[in-house]
């Protein structure tokens, strides 16, 4: 059996989160198989976006760079099939010669498919669900090596849970997308002052397809970003200088040293950002380059409380006079009815608190999670948290038969890692 072996440690993207795993990169199935059989205890990596120890593991992790590219595609429904290690910015490329495009997507793409569809991954839109709610089917490879394809006429029970996982159940291997065809958005920018968001946000979601906004501790003012399907002219983006990335790690790094200096900073605000306003095709538009490293914790809060919890959240940390300078993000998503999505049976809104990748996030997290979670807040897969079974189980209707068709499936708890056992095991 050839595998391809790495020796070195591994570690996610902001390197909060680091391991000595035996890296097998496997080149095909059959390779893939083999070694699902032969080993006990495995873990499976993408780009290693994940902030939460859920890739993490010192036993064997799987990393399916290799198997990637679409394998098929329905002109007629407007459907593709993925290999799991297809990294977002290659579909968007690739599906645009078969005139085909994702209905939605969150502002980072460098995630592998499978890994943004275990976790949830989401983008904003008030009527527009995670992407994991847009996949038809699935190929998984369970414990024992078989193949099962999943959908909502066979292995319902896998299909419904499966899409939202963890990588707890087994492998994905191949996902099919409902897509729709290519289209373009219009990408505005601008400063606004929080008393009209908190005024008009609830209209202003209607009225956009895609709408967020990041809001500063010390300034009165947010960023609002909308997105707009559009026929007008491609007018791509363009680097500004200095870029937004240049001056977040600037002001980043002089928060750090000088923590006085952050509510000046981030009053500055009306001088560094400039309105924008760019057209293109929608996997060029979606992603923003994120170049500043970060840690992040991220809840999805029910939609009609989410304004009052971010009020709760912004004077909290006003009032301890946290060193954060970067923004809290605010998103909508809709419900969907994946078992242990964090969106099941409820439009939500999603905050989100980053903190630099060199400073201490614990003590700002420590302040932000009881207020996210006395709104009834379900924690993002894929981010930083400190909840465990005894008080996720509340949170999902589905929890008990997840639980029960995850032990079916994988009585050995082969796909387990110490952090996916403080998740699911009492």
């Amino acid at each position: 059996m050839k595998i391809q072996q790495a020796d070195k440690g591994w570690q996610n993207w902001s390197g909060s989160q680091q391991a000595h795993p035996q890296i097998f990169q496997p080149q095909h199935m059959n390779e893939l198989q083999k070694i699902v059989k032969s080993y006990n205890h495995i873990r499976v990596v993408g780009a290693g976006h994940s902030f939460s120890a859920v890739a993490k593991t010192d036993k064997l992790l799987l990393n399916l760079d290799q198997l990637k590219g679409v394998v098929a595609f329905d002109e007629d429904k407007t459907q593709c099939t993925v290999q799991a290690g297809t990294r977002l910015y290659e579909l968007g490329e690739a599906l645009a010669p078969i005139n085909q495009a994702l209905i939605n997507q969150g502002d980072i793409d460098q995630q592998s498919l499978a890994g943004a569809i275990a976790t949830g991954t989401h983008g904003t839109g008030a009527d527009l669900p995670c992407l994991s709610a847009f996949v038809e089917g699935f190929e998984l490879l369970t414990a024992d090596g078989e193949r099962l394809q999943c959908d909502p006429r066979q292995n319902i029970d896998i299909f419904q849970a499966g899409r939202v996982a963890l990588g707890s159940l087994g492998v994905l291997t191949k996902i099919t997308l409902q897509n729709r065809p290519r289209y373009k958005l219009k990408e505005q920018i601008r400063l606004c002052p929080i008393q009209e968001i908190f005024a008009h946000i609830d209209q202003w979601k209607q009225q956009h397809r895609h709408i967020e906004f990041w809001t500063f501790i010390h300034s009165d003012l947010v960023m609002l970003k909308t997105l707009d399907e559009t026929d007008e002219t491609i007018q791509p983006r363009t680097e500004s200088w200095p870029s937004e990335d240049a001056l977040l790690t600037l002001c980043s790094e002089l928060t750090r040293k000088l923590p006085a200096t952050n509510p000046y900073l981030q009053k500055l605000l009306g001088v560094f950002v400039k309105p924008t306003c760019y057209v293109d095709w929608s996997h060029r538009i979606f992603p923003t380059p994120r170049n500043t490293k970060f840690n992040e914790m991220e809840y999805q809060i029910p939609v009609e409380q989410g304004l009052q919890c971010l009020e709760e959240v912004l004077a909290t940390l006003r009032k301890h006079k946290v060193p954060m300078f970067f923004p809290i993000e605010f998103r909508y998503v809709k419900e969907d009815n994946i078992w242990l999505s964090p969106f099941y049976q409820r439009d939500s809104v999603s905050i989100s608190i980053h903190q630099f990748y060199k400073q201490d996030y614990h003590a700002i997290f420590d302040l932000v999670e009881p207020i996210l979670q006395k709104y009834q807040g379900r924690p993002h897969w894929g981010k930083l948290h400190s909840m465990s079974a005894a008080s996720l189980c509340d949170l999902y209707p589905k929890w008990d038969e997840f639980m029960a068709l995850r032990q079916q499936l994988d009585p050995q708890q082969k796909w387990l890692n110490p952090y996916l056992k403080q998740l699911f095991l009492f």
